[in-house]
């Protein structure tokens, strides 16, 4: 038998700490030698200067703590820097930390689709109390890929690409240009007091996406943005989020699903303990109709959940179309599973507080609806529950009553 979920976070919690303990026995200099003992690179010490460039500083840092047989360090210390779009990989030989306490200020004008790419390594740390400010706000109005499928992409904050056994810990995202975070094809990541800020009203700023990812802790982090605050990918297993504060956004969402031919199935998937404020929607999975996609989303845990003045609470939604991007001419070919909708409590913005509308051809099954506690004191009507192509398990508080009214099928979806 594998280990659980929380086996490997706590094994992933020992070796960061015996990386840490590496590092704090490494004195501060101005450089550690390629292929030595490691250290502290201190930025400020390689040329980096407030209000000043420090790419080079900062790209020769890595190069040099990638090099290194022994834990290193590159500190970024309190002040302010420009850091321009950056892409490093590895393998590296030996465990990296990037301690930021100061706040880093993205180029306005950009070139690629990243700002800081880090790739192909393991055993990374993201540490600090600073802050990664992408200065998104001159470039939201240039954003109309939600609307326009010719759009030109712009740059995701932090691109992670098959990135293992690593911890981002204490930093803040500010206003990104694109989405935050994009995890792709990692291992035993962990988001932990992880904080991203972003307006309302920024386009395609999602918090954190995962794709094709196994072992994605969040944990213990404030997610307040203009898209989802989490986003959970094809092919991705084994996520957790736990103790997570969500608003404002779109909510925590399993999807978008079944757009693209390839996707592979969503498995495990547990979010827990989390408080949603002001969001349009709460938790909830999303799979395209009318599109090539296959596969399945099975082991779907949503528990111990606030809602305060969220919209669509709790939301299954396979006739998944926003903005009208979609024929609906077949059913979603997603099926889902296995899933518990367990103690949510709060309140919701929209008299259909829980709305599971499954596929016509892949019903959902498995679904079990548990200790729901909803109130409603808007002026629409009562509050309700609708459903579609799903016969839940029921047990405990229902309020409002479960499934107490079909839901229409081809209801507009949001965003």
């Amino acid at each position: 038998m594998g280990l659980g979920s929380r086996s490997k976070f706590v094994l992933l919690q020992l070796v960061l700490l015996l990386q840490l303990a590496f590092l704090g026995k490494a004195k501060t200099g101005g450089a550690a030698a390629a292929g030595g003992g490691g250290g502290v690179l201190d930025l400020t010490k390689l040329g980096a200067k407030p209000k000043g460039d420090i790419t080079q500083a900062f790209t020769s840092a890595w190069t040099q703590a990638c090099g290194s047989t022994a834990a290193t360090k590159i500190s970024i210390p309190k002040g302010e820097y420009n850091l321009g779009e950056v892409n490093v990989k590895g393998p590296c030989k030996s465990p990296i930390e990037i301690e930021l306490q100061g706040t880093l200020k993205a180029p306005i004008v950009t070139k690629t689709d990243g700002w800081l790419t880090i790739g192909n390594v393991n055993y990374l740390t993201l540490s600090g109390s600073g802050v990664y400010d992408a200065q998104g706000k001159e470039s939201w109005k240039l954003n109309d890929c939600h609307v326009n499928k010719k759009c030109t992409m712009l740059p995701i904050s932090f691109r992670f690409n098959f990135v293992n056994h690593s911890i981002v810990k204490g930093i803040t995202s500010l206003n990104s240009k694109n989405f935050h975070v994009n995890v792709m094809g990692c291992n035993n990541v962990t988001f932990d007091h992880f904080t991203i800020t972003a307006p309302e009203d920024s386009p395609n700023t999602d918090g954190i996406h995962i794709g094709r990812s196994t072992g994605i802790n969040i944990i213990s982090s404030n997610i307040g943005t203009g898209d989802d605050c989490v986003s959970i990918g094809d092919t991705s297993k084994q996520i957790t989020v736990t103790d997570v504060t969500c608003g404002p956004g779109h909510g925590i969402s399993i999807g978008s699903l079944g757009k693209f031919e390839g996707e592979e199935n969503v498995e495990g998937v547990t979010v827990k303990k989390c408080k949603l404020i002001n969001t349009s929607n709460g938790v909830r999975i999303k799979t395209w109709p009318g599109t090539p996609g296959t596969g399945s989303v099975t082991d779907m845990h949503f528990e111990d959940i606030e809602m305060v003045n969220v919209s669509n609470p709790v939301y299954i939604d396979q006739e998944y179309c926003p903005h009208n991007h979609c024929k609906k001419t077949s059913p979603s070919k997603i099926k889902i599973s296995k899933v518990t909708i367990k103690n949510i409590k709060g309140t919701s913005a929209t008299p259909v507080a829980v709305k599971l509308v499954c596929s016509q051809s892949h019903p959902c099954e498995g679904v079990e609806v548990a200790d729901i506690d909803l109130t409603y004191n808007g002026k629409e009507g009562p509050i309700m529950s609708e459903c579609l192509n799903v016969k839940p398990t029921i047990s405990g508080k229902q309020n409002p009553r479960a499934c107490a009214k079909p839901a229409a099928a081809n209801s507009p979806s949001t965003p």
